[in-house]
């Protein structure tokens, strides 16, 4: 179930949020911009990692379990989704 984003996809999304805070009259640039992308393309790959640590989590619950769990299976992705939001909430990532 990884969501896993490829380097070019980082990137474009790393520019867009440039383009977007250029726009912006409150925000004012003190470092080069391209160094701030760079710092974006980190936050992204960090948040990336993070998410796909919560899928493994998850994953390795279910698999966890006595009973086999078919993938791809209606109780497989109840079990994914609760298991998810549940290392979600530890985070504190999650609202309910």
């Amino acid at each position: 179930m990884s969501n896993r984003l490829s380097r070019e996809k980082i990137n474009y999304l790393s520019r867009q949020v440039l383009n977007v805070l250029e726009k912006v009259d409150q925000v004012d640039f003190l470092d080069d911009p391209n160094e701030i992308r760079l710092v974006i393309v980190k936050s992204i790959e960090e948040e990336m990692k993070l998410y796909e640590s919560l899928d493994k989590k998850a994953i390795d619950k279910i698999q966890s379990q006595k009973k086999a769990i078919e993938e791809g299976s209606r109780e497989y992705e109840i079990l994914y989704r609760k298991y998810y939001n549940d290392e979600l909430a530890k985070l504190g990532k999650l609202s309910d």
